[in-house]
């Protein structure tokens, strides 16, 4: 009886801090069983699970179209039923092109022939599994043969073919060399290819992810001499998925494109290497000593070329369809059965993917097992879970897309929101997603505490994000904003098509920032690299467990769906600051360089030794018109303003939102464009999207931002009234919910 007193003298605090706590969209009493809910929730939670699935699931190779991804499938699959879900797997018809040649050498002025494979190591058990390993490649690379000079790019991006334009190289005819980084690599053929070359090699230079930044495997966590990253060249911010069946799924009796129609796919070879192997070509280079900036970590001088040395390369693959295997449980809710809220993350890896992506998946796996204690306990979700374990995610995100689209049209009606998992690793709350979602992630992210240092995973986040802001301004704007700013989503995992096609509500969540490492794509990102160097102990994977297990909880039994308006206006706003801010400093900028360029200054300013061409003036940058744009946001801020008020108010009347729920998640969905964005019309968002060059990250006001950036005047206009009639369609969309509840706070579809 002592213990049991001194026990409700020690919960009692607790019990009733957590009665205190507010929810967004949730009354005081639903609120008060909510926050029981998540702590029996919490209690479910083993360590030992995520330990032991990552084993298995990591324990062999399990690309797209494997054996072992089968068995992974169907291994997640039996546990989801085991657990209370009506679960199967739902198998797509994909193309996946696999190497059968791979040649890369020097031919002049020495011979050297690349090795192109990564050793097993006697510390990592699961690295000599060669016969089922894919070897390093890059996927939807064409078939091709081509001898040519070499040209060292840095990063293969547009800024970087400026300055070689200005240093009067040409890479029309060559054979490009760039380093992994500064952007998604699928941009560094890309690019190249619009400027001529015929071939191109990608490398990972030891100062991004290999000595440089500290100890390599297996003494360290970084990328060794031997250490290639393998990885897709889809040309994804066209459209991601099978690249025969766009806009729609790859069902075995799918009407598929001629591999040649595919507009996502790159013309010239593309191959990546290590630094081991691309060092001996660097060091053959002669020309120009490459700018300081593009200089990497090799103990050599980095030239750009071209030549003299000379390369040949040549590669071949099977272009084939494999079949795709999604796993997809679902949990019937008890009150809005026809209310989706998807929960997912992939399972497929280039290799034994214990990181990327199994991480993530241990984590969503466990999160469904609770789910189903709690609905043992007697927990009911009154909105159907869906969780999703997607196949063929490297490539280019191809199950999830592919399921998007043959689903498209149930989902638009259905789907609440969408969460999403990848890799998890130790260190910091990372968010990106749908703005009007910040709130809900703000309170979460207040209720799940650090496991490392005690305190909630949002003071932790908050103070990172402080201690990196660029200026004393934003450092003050950053202490004085009670939530977690979220980020925006580019692309690069499998929220894409849901809120970039479909527009439905997305998240991305996930940890990280403290087990940087250079395993990405290698075979090296195994069970023990993850072991000794990301997670030992699985703390953060319970960490995402509590964090999207909330997300989804709350999404589930949401008295009022908790959208908040006025988070999204003040994000939108800012971004309607920044591209109008582009406009005017891109103005001034072009006024001065061209008054620099008639004065000759850059000229004079060259070294008269060294060849240098000058740039040439652009045109004047006239002036937009954003009226448009600015009163649409403007509007929305009203709208958001009375949103507020009348949701606040029906909280406190007990409105019932049954017939207004639905108007709530498919609000978003007005802000996609019929048309689509310029020259990629699968992307329908028009306030996030992946960048036309930056490929994984993010663009907003896309439509707009990057005319503008394309110097593109005329759609730029034509971007500002698209965008503008997408923001007026969701306030309406938002003001014809706040005119169906009265004063009284009674919804009027009651």
């Amino acid at each position: 009886m002592k213990k049991i007193y001194l026990f409700c003298l020690l919960l009692g605090p607790v019990l009733s801090f957590a009665q205190s706590k507010s929810i967004y969209g949730y009354t005081p009493q639903s609120a008060s069983a909510e926050l029981k809910w998540e702590e029996q929730f919490d209690s479910y939670l083993k360590a030992s699970n995520l330990d032991s699935w990552m084993k298995r699931l990591a324990g062999r190779p399990h690309h797209l179209g494997s054996a072992y991804g089968k068995a992974n499938a169907e291994f997640m699959r039996d546990l989801f039923k085991s657990w209370g879900f009506d679960a199967e797997i739902e198998t797509y018809q994909v193309l996946f092109p696999t190497p059968k040649i791979r040649v890369l050498e020097m031919t002049s002025p020495q011979k050297f022939k690349a090795k192109l494979s990564e050793p097993a190591l006697k510390e990592d058990a699961t690295s000599g599994q060669t016969s089922e390993q894919l070897p390093v490649y890059n996927c939807w690379s064409p078939d091709g043969e081509v001898t040519a000079e070499l040209v060292f790019v840095n990063y293969g991006v547009p800024d970087d073919y400026e300055q070689l334009e200005r240093l009067g190289i040409d890479v029309k005819g060559k054979i490009v060399i760039a380093k992994y980084g500064g952007s998604w690599r699928g941009i560094k053929p890309k690019v190249a290819q619009e400027h001529g070359a015929i071939g191109c090699i990608i490398y990972s230079d030891p100062k991004e992810d290999g000595y440089f930044q500290g100890d390599v495997y297996p003494k360290g966590p970084f990328r060794s001499a031997a250490g290639a990253q393998r990885g897709s060249v889809e040309d994804m911010p066209i459209y991601p998925g099978d690249p025969l069946t766009p806009g729609y799924g790859a069902t075995p009796d799918a009407k598929r494109l001629d591999r040649s129609e595919a507009a996502n796919l790159l013309k010239i070879p593309v191959l990546p290497i290590s630094y081991g192997d691309a060092q001996p070509l660097l060091a053959a280079l002669t020309g120009p000593v490459a700018p300081e900036k593009w200089r990497g970590a090799l103990p050599i001088t980095y030239h750009i070329g071209p030549g003299p040395a000379k390369v040949h390369l040549k590669l071949s693959f099977d272009w084939k369809l494999v079949p795709c295997y999604n796993v997809i449980a679902k949990l019937k809710g008890s009150e809005f059965p026809d209310q989706w809220v998807i929960r997912g993350n992939h399972h497929d890896a280039w290799v034994n993917g214990a990181d990327d992506p199994i991480s993530g998946m241990v984590a969503v796996l466990e999160e469904a097992r609770a789910v189903g204690e709690l609905v043992k306990a007697g927990w009911k979700p009154k909105r159907t879970l869906v969780y999703c374990a997607w196949d063929g995610e490297e490539p280019s995100l191809i199950g999830s897309t592919e399921w998007a689209e043959h689903h498209a049209a149930e989902l638009q009606q259905k789907a609440v929101a969408y969460i999403n998992s990848d890799g998890n690793g130790r260190g910091f709350l990372f968010a990106g997603g749908s703005h009007s979602l910040e709130t809900l992630v703000s309170e979460i992210a207040r209720d799940v505490t650090d496991p490392q240092t005690g305190i909630s995973i949002l003071e932790r986040s908050k103070s990172l994000q402080l201690t990196h802001a660029a200026t004393t301004k934003n450092k003050k704007e950053l202490l004085a904003k009670k939530n977690l700013t979220i980020g925006a989503l580019g692309s690069g995992s499998d929220y894409t098509p849901f809120i970039q096609h479909l527009g439905i509500p997305s998240l991305n969540l996930g940890f990280g920032g403290e087990s940087e490492s250079g395993d990405y794509h290698s075979i090296y990102d195994s069970y023990d690299m993850y072991k000794r160097f990301k997670d030992p102990k699985f703390a953060y994977g319970i960490a995402l467990v509590k964090t999207g297990g909330r997300a989804t909880l709350r999404l589930a039994n949401a008295d009022i769906l908790p959208f908040d308006f006025k988070s999204f206006h003040k994000t939108l706003n800012t971004y309607l600051g920044e591209v109008t801010t582009l406009l005017e400093t891109l103005r001034e900028s072009t006024d001065v360089e061209n008054q620099l360029i008639s004065e000759k200054r850059y000229v004079y300013a060259a070294d008269p030794t060294e060849k240098y061409i000058p740039p040439t003036a652009k045109s004047v940058v006239p002036y937009l018109n954003f009226a448009s744009l600015q009163n649409a946001v403007a509007g929305l801020e009203k709208a958001a303003s009375q949103y507020s008020d009348v949701q606040v108010a029906s909280i406190k009347a007990g409105t019932n939102w049954t017939p207004l729920n639905p108007s709530l998640y498919r609000a978003e969905q007005k802000l996609l464009s019929d048309k689509g964005l310029p020259r990629r019309p699968w992307y329908k968002h028009t306030i996030y999207a992946p960048g036309f060059y930056t490929g994984y990250g993010v663009k907003t006001l896309p439509g707009v931002r990057e005319a503008i950036e394309q110097r593109n005047w005329e759609e730029a206009q034509e971007q500002i009234e698209i965008a503008a009639k997408s923001i007026q369609a969701y306030t309406e969309a938002i003001n014809a919910v706040s005119s169906q509840v009265n004063p009284a706070g009674v919804s009027g579809g009651k």
